[in-house]
């Protein structure tokens, strides 16, 4: 694994999400067509909570890498939003 893609996972895992992000978004400037950078950029948006960035991020990587775990990333948060309880209305 790369060198920088450690110390990103490293930084989301610590909760170090901006950190990570700022680290995420230089190397993005130089290596925009890297699917796993914005894997990882989502990764530390949904920690965050920004859900909606997070999806962008994850649609990016697929649009690289039809292959990339951000396919299975976004297909979570996917599932996620379309859940709703009923029995939690009308109470």
């Amino acid at each position: 694994m790369c060198k920088k893609y450690r110390e990103i996972r490293l930084d989301i895992a610590a909760g170090r999400t901006d950190e990570a992000l700022a680290k995420l978004d230089c190397a993005l400037a130089t290596a925009n067509a890297d699917a796993e950078l914005h894997y990882l950029r989502g990764n530390a948006l949904r920690k965050q909570g920004r859900w909606a960035d997070a999806v962008n991020s994850y649609l990016a990587a697929e649009a690289l890498d039809p292959e990339s775990p951000a396919a299975e990333a976004r297909a979570m948060l996917n599932d996620i939003f379309a859940f709703y309880n009923k029995d939690m209305y009308n109470q």
